[in-house]
């Protein structure tokens, strides 16, 4: 007992020694006094201004008024007292239908706006310049407050192909189902969430209907942010309140800094030269560019090589055609360019739709293209078989194998015949006779989705369906350049996966020595240049 007794006090004090040390070093590493402004989507859209090359020979058109009335230097940060900004805000909200108030997170944002994002900031004041009158002509159509123009700063930073790490896209950010409700047309080619004109007009009606429900500007933001199911949870939560800053604390935790984020954004473009924040011009503006209809299959680079512009400009002032070609179909779609470049093009209409740059790659008829193409591919029934069942057997949506089979009800009989693949030739043949033409239309090869004939077939398939020749895996080189690797995700496929980094079906599978029959399952690392 007498041993044991002082060896028990030494382990004891040995642990309380180790603990105290721990207890009092964690609190020490950082001051908790401090509220610290994270990085989020917000700052994040900033950032992606620094890349758009439409900037990098850009016009200072402002240099004049740098040095203006204010005195300021050059280079210099002006730095208010807080009881300043809240007075000028204080006048902002006095002329607003909005509540704009001035609290410690409003302030953050300000500092990121006016501060730590400068040099992204000039360069958004200038985009402005290029979408708030279309902003603000859409706004007063429906009678709309004005200041909803600052709401896209807040969502993309007036970058028209900002993407969040959810899949919002576009200057207003809508979801793929949001999208489709409000009529955006969204496919391989084209996404509508990315059109300027389009998404702008979805934008309002769908700030209106929230209105509806609301009749609250702020819960207005925040339902738009995080969806009117989130909002209402979060009445329900805090027992009926409708202010917005007694909802912030049960709302998602990024609709929480989106109201400051908003009101700060309003402030710093009203007093942006109180800030000594001019901006940095584009190289085009909302009154130096025109719309013009195109019927006919063009692609940026035949439009850059004719009209001597720089591919970047075309595809920034046409950030729907997400594969750099504007498709050809039974209707017109819309080409904005330089009016400096509008008569230039229709002069020489007919030479840009038979330019072939050396860069582009090689074409081949309709016809040509359906003699490779597979039939469908078709599933019978068997007994106790769902459609979830035989969505999950092969591979694809619920929602996927409805539409390729007209189907309203979820129901399956026994013996029924089911397509589960994408019948890809029933639809190149829609669109040749829906546009009038022949057979012998161009398109592109590696434009037409092929990823659904890679799949093994069942013994219902029929027999005539095109063989596939699996190719010899090939060694990728240890010492390759301009490579990185892409994790799948659910629904991706490989066909999806090339064309959202600019490679063709039968590059990704030579870099990464796939056959034709290979598959991809998510959580899989697949190389793209």
């Amino acid at each position: 007992m007498t041993l044991r007794t002082p060896l028990l006090f030494i382990l004891l004090s040995v642990f309380s020694s180790l603990f105290a040390q721990k207890k009092t070093y964690v609190p020490s590493a950082r001051d908790t006094s401090v509220k610290l402004l994270v990085d989020d989507p917000i700052s994040a859209a900033l950032d992606s201004l620094a890349y758009l090359k439409l900037f990098e020979t850009a016009r200072y058109g402002s240099e004049l008024n740098r040095n203006g009335s204010l005195g300021f230097s050059q280079d210099s940060v002006p730095i208010w007292d807080p009881a300043i900004l809240a007075e000028r805000i204080a006048k902002l909200d006095a002329q607003s239908p909005f509540k704009l108030v001035y609290n410690d997170e409003v302030k953050g944002y300000i500092n990121m706006y006016a501060i730590r994002k400068r040099n992204q900031v000039s360069r958004m004041i200038g985009l402005s310049e290029l979408y708030f009158p279309l902003f603000e002509e859409s706004l007063a159509k429906y009678k709309m407050p004005l200041e909803l123009k600052y709401l896209a700063i807040v969502e993309s930073a007036l970058n028209p192909a900002a993407r969040s790490r959810a899949g919002a896209q576009g200057l207003w950010q809508f979801m793929y189902g949001t999208g489709k409700l409000f009529k955006l047309e969204i496919n391989s080619y084209i996404d509508e969430r990315c059109d300027p004109i389009k998404s702008t007009e979805a934008a309002c009606l769908y700030m209106k209907y929230l209105y509806s429900i609301y009749k609250d500007w702020s819960l207005v933001l925040a339902a738009y942010n995080s969806g009117p199911g989130n909002v209402n949870k979060a009445i329900r939560r805090s027992g009926g309140k409708l202010n917005y800053w007694e909802l912030r604390p049960f709302l998602p935790k990024e609709t929480g800094g989106y109201v400051p984020a908003f009101i700060a954004a309003v402030y710093v473009m009203t007093y942006a030269k109180e800030h000594n924040l001019y901006p940095i011009m584009p190289r085009a503006i909302f009154n130096e560019i025109d719309t013009l209809h195109v019927r006919k299959r063009v692609t940026f680079n035949q439009l850059a090589g004719v009209l001597d512009m720089p591919v970047e400009d075309i595809s920034f002032l046409n950030p729907t055609y997400l594969l750099g070609v504007i498709p050809e179909t039974d209707k017109y779609h819309v080409l904005t360019l330089p009016k400096s470049k509008i008569a230039t093009f229709i002069n020489n209409e007919s030479t840009i739709y038979s330019y072939r740059p050396a860069n582009e790659t090689r074409t081949e008829t309709v016809r040509d293209m359906m003699t490779k193409m597979p039939v469908a591919k078709t599933h019978v029934v068997r007994s106790g078989e769902s459609i979830s069942m035989v969505a999950r057997k092969y591979g694809i949506s619920v929602n996927e194998l409805k539409k390729w089979n007209n189907l309203r009800s979820s129901k399956l009989k026994r013996g029924q015949r089911l397509k589960v693949s994408s019948p890809y030739k029933e639809q190149v043949k829609d669109v040749v006779t829906a546009s009038g033409g022949s057979t012998s239309t161009e398109v592109k090869t590696d434009a037409v989705p092929a990823e659904n004939a890679n799949k093994e077939t069942t013994s219902e398939t029929p027999k005539e369906e095109t063989k596939v020749v699996k190719e010899a895996p090939k060694k990728n080189s240890s010492k390759e350049t301009g490579v990185k690797y892409y994790k799948v995700r659910s629904g991706d496929t490989l066909w999806k996966i090339a064309t959202s980094h600019g490679m063709t079906l039968a590059e990704i599978r030579k870099l990464n020595g796939f056959s034709t029959k290979s598959k991809i399952t998510p959580g899989q690392k697949v190389k793209v240049k």
